[in-house]
C-alpha cells in the first residue's frame, strides 16, 4: 500500500501491518541455507532457463548470476532459452515477457498476484512439478525488468557475493551445500521509487583511475557502476560530469545503462539530458552563443531538443529548469518569470519530440542551492513534475515538504551529499558520514513524503562503500531501520564482506571512525581545532583514534589472506589515515606551544610532523598498491595544507618552529589548563579545582629547556594532596598526576599547595578543592564552574516514549535525542508535550547560561526556525529557537557539525534542580547540555560530562 501522509500515518501504523513487514523481512534475510533442509532446492548444480525474448539486461545479468555460482559453488552452470529440463532447473523471467514464467502462472504453477503489476517487485519460490518430467524448479519471476535483476542478484548476495565483490574486492567464501527453501518469498514495492547515486567531483581520484584501467570513464568503466547500484538494488544515476558528457563521451554508455535499466538522470544545473560540457566543447554545432536564455534563447531551445531527441527511447528523469555556467546562479537575483518561461518552453519540446502530453514523461526540478529560493518566493511547476528538494551540501536538508500542502502527483525527493567541493571547504578525501546522521535526516525525508526519488552525490565513489551501502537500504525500506537496528546494521555489512568471526569488532570500528571524522572534515581540521591544555581533549582524540588503530591492525593480522585488501580498503585505510592526519596536527599544535613555553622536546616534535606527513603519502601509495595496483589513482585526492574553501595544488605539511636550546639542562613546567609556563609566567601556577563527587586528577608537566638531565623533586605542604612521582629525573619531560585524598581534605572551599623544586629553582603549584557530602546530592553535580550532560543519559522520558528517540552514537562525543514527526505537537508548547528531564545539583548561584549543543539542522518548512522549551523545576518553560537564538552562522555550524544556542538562566540556591526539554518541532537533534557560571575551558569537543553522586 502506499505510505501514508504525516498526519495519518499514526493511524495506519498498526500492529497488523508492522508483523506483516517484519515476515516479509525476515523471509528476504533467511531463504538460502548452507545445511541442507527437507524439501529445499539444491543450487550446487544446477541450469538457468530464460526466455530469448526476455530483456536484454534480464540476459546480461544472468550471466553475472552464472559467474557468481561458479565463484560460490565451483560449478557454472549452462543458461538454455529452451523448454525446462533437466533435474535442478533455475526458471528466470519478467512477467509477460517471458512464456517460461507466464505458463507457469497460466497453469497455476505459480501464483504471482503479490507482486504483478507492481514496480521492481520480486518473487523467489520453489515450485514442485513445473512441467513433466521435472520435479522441482527455483523461480525468479519479476513484475518487470528491475524486478528479475533485483531477484537474481538478491539470489547471489544470499549466496555470498557482496555487491562489493568488484569495487572493493570482497572475497567471496565456497561452499559444499547451498540451498534454497521451501516456500515463496517476495521482496516487497521500495518505498522509495528512484534510489541512487551521483558520481561528482571525480578528479583526480577516480578520473585518473579511470583513464588507466578503462582507457577513459566510457562504458566499459560504467558497467562496473550500473551492475553495483543494481547489487545494491538501486536504481539510478547521475553521471560524472568533472569535463564528461555521459551521452557523448561514449555513446555506448546510455545504451547500456538502458539495458541494464538504470534509470539516467543530469545533475541540477544540466538540464534536458545534456551535460553542462557539452555546451561548446563536444562539436562545432552545439551551445552556440552564451549560456543565457535572455539573450539565446533560440540556441539553447536548439541544444535541449537536439540532447531530448537523441535520448527520448530511453528511460531518463529529464531535469527541468536551468542555473547558470558552471554550477552557478542563473541571474543576480530571483527571476522568477524568467525560469517559469524556461520550464514551459522545455515542457514544450518535450511534448513535441514525444508527440505526448509533457506529463508522459517523467521530470525532476531540483530546488537546489539559489533556485530553492525561487519556490519559497512563489514559482511553481507542473504538478506532474517532481520537486528534487536538496541538502546544505553538509547532510542537512534544507527544505521538506509541508504537511499541510496537497500531495503533488510528481512527488519529492532528496539530493544529498557525502562529498563536497564548496564553502565553508572541500571535502572529498575520506568518508567522513555516520550513518546515524544519514538515517536522522532521511527519516525526516520519508516521514514529510519526500520518497519519489532519493540521489546521494558520492565522489569518487570509493571510499563511500559504507554509506552507500546504508543509503540505497535505507531507500528501499526505510522502515526495516529503526535507530535502534543501526548497530546490527553496521556489524551485518561487516559479516556480508568479512565474515561472522569479526564481525561485531568491524562493525564497532566502522561506527567509531566515521564518528571521530564527522566530528571535523579532515580537511578542516588545524594544528588549533582540538584543545591542547583543556580537559587532556586534543591527547584523548588522537588516544583514541590510535587506539582504534591497534584494534583495526590486530584484526587485520588474524584476517585470512583473501579478506586482508578489502580489508584494508574497507576498513584499515580509512581508519590509519585519519588518525595519522589527527596526531599530525596535533603534534604540530604541541611543536608550537612547547616552542612558545621553550621546551627543548619542541624541536622533537618538528620531526615527528615530517615523520608523521610522510606516513600520509606511504597509506596513499600502499593503497595504491592493493589488489596488484587495482586502485591506483583512487585516493590521490590533496588533503593537507587547506587555506580556504578550494583545496591546494600540492599537500603542503603544517609549519613546524625549532628552537634554540640551553647547553645546560634547566627545568620548565606547565600545568593543566594553562598555555604558560613557569617560573617564566608571572600568573600564579593554579591547578583546576578538585570536585570531591568528580575525583578529578590533573596533570603537572616538568620539562627540561636544555640538554642533558636534571632531577626534581616535589615538596607537598598538604598531606592531602597525593602526585604519581615525587622524585625523578627528566631529559625531555615527565608528566605526574596530582590527585586528592579525600579522607584527609576538610569541608567545603579550600586551597592546598606544593611545589616542584631542581636544586635551587622552585615552582609553587596552588590546589583549590572543594570537599561537599554526597548524602543527599541527586542528578549531575558542578565542578569548575559547570556542569555537562550527554543528552541520551536523562533521567526521565514524560509523556510520549516516542516523542524523542534516542540515536545511538550520533554526534560529537555520546548520542543523540531527537524529536520526530510521528509525534506532532501542534506547533506550540504545552504541558503534554514530550519532555526529557534532566537531575543535577549546582554549586554556584545567580545568573548562569545554559547551552544546547545540537546537530545542525536546517529550518526545513522555512517557518522562522525549529523550536523546543526548556524549565528549571517546573517553571515557566523559556522557549529556544534553535536558528534565531544561535551565535553561530551556517558556515560555523557545519563546520563544526554543531549549533549551539545559549539562554539565561537564574539559580537562587544550591542543590538539587530538574530540567525539562519539550519538544515542539520535529528535527532538533540534541546532543549535549552545559549549564555554567561565568566562563569555563574553551574547548573543540566542549567539557567532559559531569559525574554524579554515588
Amino acid at each position: 500500500m502506499p505510505k501514508p501522509s504525516i498526519i495519518n500515518l499514526q493511524k495506519v501504523c498498526s500492529l497488523f501491518l508492522c508483523f506483516g513487514f517484519l515476515q516479509i523481512a525476515f523471509a528476504q534475510k533467511d531463504y538460502v541455507s548452507f545445511e541442507k533442509v527437507e524439501k529445499a532446492f539444491p543450487l550446487n548444480s544446477v541450469r538457468l532457463f530464460l526466455d530469448s525474448e526476455d530483456h536484454e539486461g534480464v540476459h546480461l545479468v544472468a550471466e553475472d548470476l552464472q559467474t557468481d555460482f561458479k565463484i560460490v559453488t565451483g560449478n557454472e552452470p549452462e543458461i538454455y532459452s529452451e523448454e525446462i529440463n533437466g533435474k535442478y532447473p533455475v526458471i528466470i523471467g519478467t512477467i509477460g515477457k517471458s512464456k517460461l514464467i507466464d505458463e507457469l502462472i497460466t497453469s497455476a504453477k505459480l501464483d504471482v498476484s503479490e507482486i504483478e503489476g507492481k514496480w521492481e517487485n520480486f518473487l523467489i519460490e520453489v515450485v514442485e512439478n513445473p512441467s513433466p518430467g521435472v520435479e522441482k524448479a527455483l523461480v525468479i519471476a519479476g513484475s518487470d525488468k528491475r524486478g528479475t535483476i533485483f531477484g537474481m542478484f538478491d539470489l547471489s548476495e544470499k549466496m555470498g557475493v557482496s555487491p562489493w565483490h568488484w569495487w572493493a574486492d570482497v572475497p567471496v567464501k565456497k561452499v559444499e551445500q547451498l540451498y534454497v527453501k521451501p516456500g515463496s518469498y517476495t521482496s516487497g514495492t521500495p518505498k522509495v521509487k528512484y534510489r541512487g547515486i551521483f558520481i561528482n567531483d571525480e578528479e583526480p581520484g577516480l578520473g585518473n583511475w579511470a583513464r588507466e584501467k578503462f582507457g577513459g570513464i566510457n562504458s566499459k568503466m560504467y558497467e562496473q557502476v550500473f551492475k553495483l547500484i543494481l547489487r545494491l538494488k538501486g536504481n539510478y544515476l547521475w553521471p560524472a560530469m568533472w569535463g564528461k558528457a555521459f551521452n557523448e563521451d561514449d555513446p555506448k554508455n546510455p545504451v547500456l545503462a538502458d539495458k541494464y535499466g538504470i534509470v539516467m538522470g543530469t545533475s541540477h544545473h544540466e538540464p534536458m539530458v545534456r551535460a553542462q560540457k557539452e555546451w561548446g566543447t563536444h562539436r562545432e554545432n552545439y551551445g552556440n552563443g552564451e549560456w543565457d536564455y535572455q539573450t539565446n534563447a533560440e540556441g539553447l531551445r536548439d541544444f535541449w531538443r537536439d540532447g531530448f531527441e537523441r535520448n527520448q527511447n530511453y528511460e531518463n528523469l529529464v531535469t527541468i529548469g536551468m542555473r547558470g555556467d558552471g554550477d552557478e546562479p542563473m541571474t543576480e537575483g530571483t527571476a522568477i518569470e524568467l525560469l517559469e518561461t524556461i520550464v514551459a518552453d522545455q515542457r514544450q519540446i518535450i511534448e513535441e519530440v514525444t508527440g505526448k502530453p509533457a506529463s508522459e514523461t517523467s521530470q525532476v526540478w531540483a530546488l537546489y542551492k539559489e533556485v530553492q529560493d525561487y519556490y519559497d518566493q512563489g514559482m511553481r511547476v507542473p504538478d506532474d513534475v517532481t520537486l528534487l528538494l536538496a541538502d546544505d551540501n553538509w547532510g542537512n536538508i534544507r527544505k521538506l515538504p509541508d504537511p499541510e500542502d496537497e500531495p503533488r502527483e510528481g512527488g519529492y525527493g532528496i539530493y544529498y551529499h557525502f562529498d563536497y567541493v564548496g564553502g565553508p571547504r572541500n571535502y572529498k578525501w575520506l568518508n567522513t558520514t555516520q550513518i546515524e546522521r544519514v538515517w536522522e535526516q532521511m527519516n525526516l525525508a520519508y516521514q514529510y513524503d519526500a520518497t519519489e526519488l532519493w540521489v546521494v552525490n558520492v565522489g569518487d565513489l570509493k571510499p563511500m562503500e559504507f554509506p552507500i551501502s546504508f543509503f540505497l537500504d535505507f531507500a528501499w525500506d526505510p522502515e526495516a531501520i529503526d535507530a535502534n537496528d543501526l548497530k546490527d546494521y553496521s556489524k551485518d555489512w561487516a559479516k556480508k564482506q568479512f565474515g561472522e568471526e569479526y564481525a561485531s569488532e568491524i562493525g564497532e570500528i566502522l561506527d567509531t571512525y566515521t564518528k571521530y571524522n564527522s566530528r571535523r572534515k579532515p580537511e578542516m581540521l588545524s594544528p588549533e581545532t582540538y584543545s591542547l591544555i583543556h580537559y587532556n581533549e586534543a591527547e584523548n582524540v588522537v588516544k583514541d583514534y590510535n587506539k582504534l588503530v591497534k584494534k583495526a591492525e590486530e584484526i587485520y593480522k588474524r584476517l585470512p589472506a583473501e579478506y586482508k585488501d578489502a580489508y584494508f580498503q574497507l576498513v584499515l585505510f580509512p581508519v590509519k589515515a585519519s588518525a595519522n592526519l589527527n596526531e599530525l596536527y596535533v603534534d604540530t599544535a604541541k611543536n608550537q606551544l612547547y616552542a612558545e613555553q621553550g621546551r627543548a622536546i619542541a624541536n622533537s616534535y618538528a620531526e615527528k610532523v615530517k615523520e608523521l606527513y610522510n606516513i600520509d603519502s606511504a597509506l596513499t601509495e600502499e593503497y595504491h598498491n592493493i589488489a596488484d595496483g587495482k586502485w591506483n589513482h583512487m585516493m590521490s585526492q590533496n588533503h593537507i595544507g587547506y587555506t580556504y574553501w578550494q583545496q591546494p595544488e600540492e599537500q603542503v605539511m603544517p609549519e613546524v618552529k625549532t628552537i634554540e636550546v640551553a647547553k645546560k639542562p634547566e627545568m620548565g613546567v606547565a600545568i593543566e589548563g594553562s598555555k604558560e609556563s613557569w617560573p617564566a609566567s608571572n600568573e600564579t601556577a593554579r591547578l583546576p579545582e578538585f570536585t570531591f563527587v568528580a575525583d578529578q586528577k590533573y596533570y603537572v608537566e616538568i620539562f627540561n629547556k636544555g640538554k642533558g638531565t636534571f632531577d626534581f623533586k616535589v615538596k607537598k605542604n598538604d598531606k592531602w594532596i597525593q602526585v604519581s612521582e615525587e622524585s625523578g629525573s627528566v631529559s625531555d619531560q615527565k608528566r605526574i598526576s596530582v590527585s586528592i585524598d579525600w579522607n584527609k581534605v576538610p569541608k567545603g572551599k579550600s586551597t592546598g599547595n606544593f611545589s616542584i623544586q631542581q636544586g635551587r629553582k622552585s615552582v609553587k603549584i596552588e590546589v583549590p578543592i572543594h570537599n561537599i557530602s554526597p548524602g543527599n546530592i541527586k542528578g549531575f553535580v558542578e565542578s569548575n564552574n559547570y556542569i555537562a550532560i550527554e543528552a541520551a543519559n536523562y533521567s526521565e522520558k514524560g509523556n510520549n516514549e516516542k516523542g524523542w528517540t534516542l540515536v545511538p552514537n550520533l554526534g560529537k562525543t555520546r548520542s543523540t535525542m531527537t524529536a520526530f514527526a510521528k509525534t506532532p505537537t501542534h506547533g506550540e508548547w504545552s504541558e503534554n508535550n514530550p519532555y526529557l528531564a534532566y537531575d543535577f545539583h549546582n554549586l554556584s548561584t545567580g545568573n548562569m547560561k545554559i547551552e544546547f549543543l545540537l546537530s545542525p539542522t536546517l529550518d526545513f518548512h522555512n517557518k522562522g526556525g525549529l523550536r523546543f522549551a526548556y524549565s528549571i523545576d517546573d517553571k515557566e518553560p523559556q522557549i529556544i529557537n534553535l536558528h534565531q537564538d544561535t551565535k553561530d552562522d551556517w558556515g560555523t555550524s557545519v563546520g563544526n557539525n554543531i549549533t549551539r544556542v545559549t539562554s539565561e538562566l537564574n539559580l537562587e540556591e544550591k542543590g538539587n534542580h530538574t530540567l525539562k526539554i519539550w519538544a515542539i518541532d520535529s528535527g532538533i537533534a540534541l546532543q549535549k547540555i552545559i549549564i555554567r557560571k561565568g566562563e569555563i575551558g574553551e574547548s573543540y569537543l566542549g567539557p567532559p560530562e559531569s559525574k554524579t553522586a554515588k
